[in-house]
């Protein structure tokens, strides 16, 4: 086998957090003009001590070995403080390991925080220069791509002013062309890319769609789990600064997602909580695929079912499920009634609804289920739950692109396959 190109043995990262004893909180102006008129007056007694300080060790990584081979785009996901940022600064030497080695077999460029490796007396074209020539790249390769550049960044009327008048979104957009254009082995990218608005950071996944497909080696740490499935081959998945797991990525996400960051993917009410009322009660909300076994992250092009499980308590009700559908915005994907049977008047017992979703209609993302029983005639409310449930919309599960060879996002809260039909009209 290939050597890696990136080596990760035994990798420890520990922080020294001093906490001083008898630390009080929130003090008033009264209380600190008080406190410094005592330090006057302490400045003539003799020193008898000072206030004692307890010191408390925190390792943000412990024990973390990977390897990453050539071409491999990997995604690195976990909840806030797993490490991923610690990990990352550590790979681009940014700062140093505790314990255990990282070997690196290539040129390393990293887009970690806004305005990292500029500075800010310099104008974007001399910081230009700059970055490139911290990345490790000649002169030459710079002017090579000095156009192509500038062009991605869409800062060519302000190439010359200093960098320290550029907006937030304008470091970044020039920060990630100068490391995404000047061709390193490895490429490591944090969430930074959050501070660009929507078109720029289309057009950055876009571009690193094209960086992995040249072959080099990217590192990617997001929250968007679509993207992640959509640009990555592997994954990492980091908890409390160790290594969970490791692997296919589709995998690590169907992993993270269960693990209730989210809304889990189904829910069961104990007996003595069940929403609702005398005429009917919640017992169950899960999504499922078409076989009926659960599942938290959903292939865009195969049929998903969400299913709820409720009681009937009287008899001769006309009762009609209802799903509500909210995507991550908050924005209303669809609201659906089960009407075909509202005319029906339901005996007494368990039942179990389901709703299917075709295949090639919903838009990748994360969806929230609601769920509520009403009644006609006249329109009652039983129970209607709010954010009951979740689950991921990917793209793919088996490494084929629904889209084809677009790699950016499309709009829209739905997103349907449709028929269509093509014609010569000058035959």
């Amino acid at each position: 086998m290939a050597e890696p190109i990136i080596r990760v043995e035994n990798l420890g990262k520990k922080y020294q957090i001093k906490h001083k004893e008898g630390r009080q909180g929130y003090k008033s102006l009264r209380d600190v003009i008080a406190d410094s008129a005592k330090t006057v007056f302490n400045l003539f007694k003799p020193k008898s001590g000072t206030k004692s300080t307890s010191t408390e060790e925190f390792w943000a990584l412990k024990d973390v070995s990977f390897d990453v081979q050539h071409g491999d785009v990997v995604g690195i996901i976990g909840r806030n403080g797993a490490g991923k940022s610690t990990l990352l600064k550590i790979l681009s030497r940014i700062t140093e390991p505790t314990t255990g080695r990282v070997t690196l077999n290539g040129r390393v460029a990293s887009l970690l925080e806004v305005g990292t490796g500029f500075h800010p007396e310099l104008t974007g074209r001399e910081n230009i220069f700059l970055n490139g020539s911290i990345l490790g790249m000649s002169r030459s390769e710079i002017a090579r791509k000095f156009d192509e550049i500038v062009a991605f960044a869409e800062v060519e009327k302000f190439l010359d002013t200093p960098v320290k008048r550029y907006s937030s979104g304008m470091y970044v957009r020039l920060a990630f062309a100068v490391a995404a254009h000047l061709e390193p082995e490895i490429l490591v990218v944090d969430e930074v890319l959050a501070v660009g608005d929507a078109a720029f950071q289309k057009k950055c996944l876009g571009k690193m769609g094209e960086v992995a497909k040249g072959g080099r080696t990217v590192l990617f740490v997001s929250h968007n789990m679509q993207t992640v499935t959509r640009l990555c081959t592997h994954g990492l998945l980091l908890d409390a600064g160790q290594v969970v797991t490791a692997g296919p990525v589709l995998k690590l996400v169907q992993a993270y997602l269960s693990t209730g960051v989210l809304n889990p993917a189904a829910r069961d009410w104990p007996e003595s909580r069940l929403p609702g009322d005398q005429v009917s009660r919640l017992r169950a909300v899960r999504v499922i695929d078409d076989r009926g076994a659960l599942i938290h992250i959903a292939d865009i092009r195969k049929t998903i079912g969400i299913e709820m499980e409720y009681d009937i308590h009287q008899p001769d009700r006309r009762l009609v499920p209802n799903f509500h559908i909210y995507n991550s915005e908050g924005v209303c994907v669809f609201i659906v009634n089960d009407w075909s049977n509202c005319e029906c008047r339901i005996k007494p017992g368990r039942y179990k609804s389901t709703m299917w979703i075709p295949g090639n209609f919903l838009s990748e993302g994360t969806l929230i289920v609601g769920v509520a029983m009403s009644t006609l005639d006249p329109v009652i409310i039983h129970f209607h739950e709010i954010d009951v449930i979740s689950f991921e919309v990917a793209d793919s599960l088996d490494g084929n692109s629904a889209r084809g060879p677009y790699v950016g996002a499309f709009p829209g809260v739905v997103r349907p396959m449709l028929e269509w039909t093509t014609c010569n009209l000058t035959a």
